[in-house]
């Protein structure tokens, strides 16, 4: 399914970021099986959605500017409540 390709992606991707492993947009698309231009939607997509990736262009890689990670899942109610303590 469409869908659940597209959450592996960006699990993927959200991976090869911590480890600072991605490369350059065209070597990622590569890698992922996706276009340049593609690549760059992902990457709008979890930044819109907070994520603070940068590109080192030392490294030519994309990274986190700070510890995290981006998740997709579905919190149950007491796990929301938890979160909104420790956060």
């Amino acid at each position: 399914m469409y869908y659940d390709e597209t959450l592996k992606r960006i699990e993927l991707l959200d991976h090869l970021i911590k480890i600072k492993g991605t490369g350059t947009a065209k070597k990622l698309g590569e890698r992922l099986g996706l276009s340049r231009a593609t690549v760059y939607v992902y990457l709008n997509i979890m930044k819109v959605h907070g994520a603070p990736i940068k590109f080192c262009k030392y490294r030519q890689s994309y990274y986190y500017d700070e510890e995290g990670s981006f998740t997709i899942r579905f919190l149950k109610k007491d796990e929301l409540s938890n979160q909104r303590i420790t956060a």
